[in-house]
């Protein structure tokens, strides 16, 4: 195993509960990203947290709250730096409509926060979104993806599967 550290998103923890890694039919996937998550090589985005504990008392919010471990605060200046930096980028690019600036600013939208995160701790952001292919300023986008603009900042992204084969996460 590398020295590679990861911050994931939500929907790399949402996805796999709610599709293929139901926590009956793969409780060692569960198992070891639990691990991961304690031995610091995951990171959890205080808002991702929020998102992933939101009252439903399903297993996976139950399986989060038992790790019992610390989330990364988004409210660190260097961090929220990087944050404001990400939001001119979106603002100032032509390929971004003004409504992409308005989703990305919202409080509870975690896409630049992970980001901003990423670029300051220098982890692989991990997310199952997939960049936009037809970006361009002929015909903006409403709708930032996270590898798009996580590249301008040399933020590496990688989904799910990447992660478990760099931190040996298999269902063995």
């Amino acid at each position: 195993m590398g020295r590679e550290t990861f911050l994931i998103d939500s929907n790399s923890l949402i996805t796999p509960f709610r599709s293929y890694y139901s926590f009956d039919l793969a409780s060692k996937f569960w198992e070891k990203m639990g691990i991961a998550i304690k031995s610091g090589k995951v990171k959890i985005l205080d808002l991702v947290a929020k998102e992933l504990l939101n009252g439903s008392d399903d297993a996976l919010e139950k399986w989060l709250v038992s790790l019992s471990v610390e989330y990364i605060d988004r409210r660190n200046n260097q961090v929220i730096s990087e944050y404001r930096r990400i939001l001119d980028y979106i603002q100032d690019n032509p390929c971004y409509k003004t409504e992409a600036l308005t989703e990305w600013s919202k409080s509870d939208i975690a896409d630049p926060w992970l980001i901003a995160v990423s670029s300051v701790y220098h982890t692989t952001l991990v997310t199952f979104e997939a960049p936009n292919k037809g970006l361009n300023s002929n015909s903006p986008s409403k709708n930032p993806k996270i590898p798009d603009v996580a590249a301008h900042f040399d933020v590496k992204t990688a989904n799910l599967f990447y992660l478990m084969r760099q931190l040996q996460i298999n269902l063995d």
